[in-house]
C-alpha cells in the first residue's frame, strides 16, 4: 500500500515538526510522502521532499486537514491510506507505516486506524486518549466508534465514499462526525495500542474556545447523524455529564453559549445514520446516546 502524511501546523513548533518529520522519513518500508499545511501561518523549514502548503488564513483542524488530503489527488486518491499526525508528535518506532500497511492488507472492511498516544517521557496514555468507554487497559487493542485525531491512519477510499472531515467544526470532534459516516458506509475502526505517536500530556481546555466549540460541535455532531429519536436522548446525556464535571463558571457560560449556537446555526447536511449502524455502534460499545 501507498501512504502519505498530512500534518498542519501553525508555524510555531518548528524543532518538534522537524522531528515528526524525521521520525517519519525513519519508517520501515517504502517512503511516505509528506504535506505540510501551514494553516493561516508560515510552513518552517521543512526537509528536502516534505511538500508545504501555506493557507492565508487558519481553516481549523479539519479544514487544515482536507487541504492536506486534497494535496493528494481529489479525496486523496493519489495514496492508499493518509496518515494525520500532530505537528509536536512524534513516531518512536519505525514499523508503526508497515503495521499500518499490514492491517489495511489483511482486513478490507478496514477503513480507520487509531494510534496509541503515550508521554514521550513517562510512556503513559491519558484516559481520553482510549477512543471508547473501557479505556482502563490503553494497552489492550480493540474495534472501536471514534478515533484520534492527530494519530491515525485512514484508508482513502473511506474519504472518497463517505466524504472529508467537517471543515465547519474547525475543532473538536470532527473525528467523531468522520467516524460514524464511516461506520454507517460499513467501515471498521481499530484502536492499536502496538502503534505508537509520542505526544506531551495536555489538556484539551488549554484551548480557549475549548468549552463552546465542545458543546457546539457535539449539537452539530447529532443533528447531521443521529436519528431523530436520539438526538435529544444523546445531547441529554452529554449535558448532564458536563454539569456532574462541575466546571468552573466562565467554562459554563462557554458551554451553554455553545450549544445554544449548536441549534441556532446550520450544521450542514443531515445524513442520519441507519438503524443498524446503531446497533452495531452498541455491539461495539458505544451507543450513540453518550
Amino acid at each position: 500500500m501507498k501512504l502519505g502524511a498530512v500534518v498542519i501546523t501553525m508555524g510555531n513548533r518548528p524543532e518538534e515538526l522537524r522531528a515528526l518529520l524525521d521520525s517519519v522519513a525513519k519508517q520501515e518500508g517504502d517512503r511516505i510522502e509528506v504535506v505540510v499545511v501551514g494553516n493561516g501561518a508560515p510552513v518552517p523549514d521543512v526537509p528536502v521532499g516534505v511538500r508545504t502548503v501555506e493557507l492565508p488564513e487558519n481553516l481549523g483542524i479539519p479544514g487544515g486537514r482536507n487541504v492536506g488530503i486534497e494535496a493528494f489527488g481529489p479525496s486523496g486518491a493519489d495514496v492508499d491510506a493518509l496518515l494525520f499526525l500532530d505537528d509536536d508528535g512524534l513516531l518512536p518506532l519505525t514499523d508503526t507505516a508497515e503495521l499500518c500497511r499490514q492491517a489495511f492488507e489483511a482486513d478490507p472492511e478496514l477503513g480507520i486506524i487509531s494510534f496509541r498516544i503515550a508521554d514521550p517521557d513517562t510512556g503513559v496514555t491519558q484516559r481520553r486518549h482510549v477512543p471508547r468507554l473501557r479505556a482502563a487497559d490503553p494497552m489492550r487493542s480493540s474495534r472501536v466508534t471514534t478515533f484520534l485525531g492527530g494519530a491515525n491512519a485512514v484508508r482513502s477510499k473511506v474519504i472518497a465514499e463517505v466524504g472529508p472531515l467537517p471543515g465547519q467544526f474547525f475543532y473538536a470532534h470532527e473525528e467523531t462526525d468522520l467516524a460514524w459516516r464511516a461506520l454507517d458506509a460499513g467501515w471498521m475502526i481499530d484502536y492499536r495500542a502496538d502503534m505508537v505517536l509520542n505526544h506531551p500530556t495536555t489538556a484539551p481546555s488549554r484551548h480557549a474556545v475549548y468549552h463552546r466549540m465542545v458543546a457546539r460541535n457535539r449539537v452539530w455532531l447529532a443533528r447531521r447523524n443521529l436519528p431523530a429519536p436520539l438526538v435529544p436522548a444523546y445531547l441529554g446525556v452529554w449535558l448532564l455529564l458536563t454539569l456532574l464535571r462541575k466546571p468552573s463558571g466562565p467554562a459554563l457560560k462557554a458551554w451553554f453559549g455553545g450549544f445554544r449556537e449548536g441549534w441556532s446555526t446550520p450544521c450542514g447536511t443531515r445524513r442520519p445514520m441507519s438503524w443498524r449502524t446503531v446497533w452495531r455502534l452498541t455491539r461495539l460499545g458505544r451507543p450513540p446516546v453518550i
